[in-house]
């Protein structure tokens, strides 16, 4: 049974898995390797998620929403037509589905997850993430501030080098950046910190 990693990122998620020890990108249900972290009620009154979502958003923005991750943790509300959710309720409608993609992809049943969040989370965001894991049906295993990830996936890829490396992980909804240091084929992480509202979309917004 395999673990998938998961990118819950404020404007795009991704999912992986390793194979032959190699991380592998999983398609989503439309063949896409981004899907756009958008859930919505369409006219028929049922759920959608991602670029289906995306794509009524204009014409139907009460019934979508969007950055709900910035949410995370908090106890505002977000309406969905006349019907309002917590945001790891949204958040588990999100991982529900790419779980489902995942399995349909891998052709197997999915139970178990690694999950990135920003690296200024604090523990409440975490648990809510948690929290929307559980209601998605993951277990997880573990949780990776998001340019800790990156900044591993690098460090693998040169663990035969002595290197100090400054990651830089300019997302959609979040900036963040990790100071790694690798030596004598170890990788320490030094520091991580992320402002989450200096992503693209906020840079979208001031110009």
């Amino acid at each position: 049974m395999a673990i998938i990693g998961i990118d819950l990122g404020t404007s795009t998620c991704e999912i992986a898995y390793f194979k032959d020890g190699k991380p592998q990108i999983i398609l989503n249900d439309k063949g896409e390797r981004i899907t756009p972290s958008y859930v919505g009620i369409d006219t028929n009154g049922d759920i959608v998620v991602g670029q289906d979502a995306k794509d009524q958003f204009i014409g139907r923005r009460q019934f979508t929403t969007m950055e709900f991750k910035r949410l995370m943790g908090t106890n505002e509300k977000i309406r969905l037509g006349d019907k309002l959710y917590f945001p790891e309720e949204i958040s588990a409608i999100m991982l529900k589905y790419l779980k489902e993609c995942a399995e349909k992809y891998l052709k197997e049943e999915v139970t178990e997850a690694v999950i990135t969040v920003p690296a200024n989370f604090n523990n409440t965001q975490r648990e809510a993430t948690l929290n929307a894991a559980k209601l998605a049906g993951l277990k997880v295993e573990r949780l990776i501030n998001e340019p800790t990830a990156a900044a591993l996936a690098f460090g693998l890829k040169n663990i035969d080098k002595n290197l100090k490396v400054l990651v830089f992980d300019f997302g959609g909804g979040t900036l963040d950046v990790t100071v790694l240091e690798i030596f004598d084929g170890v990788i320490d992480v030094m520091s991580s910190y992320g402002d989450p509202f200096l992503g693209g979309k906020d840079f979208d917004e001031r110009l």
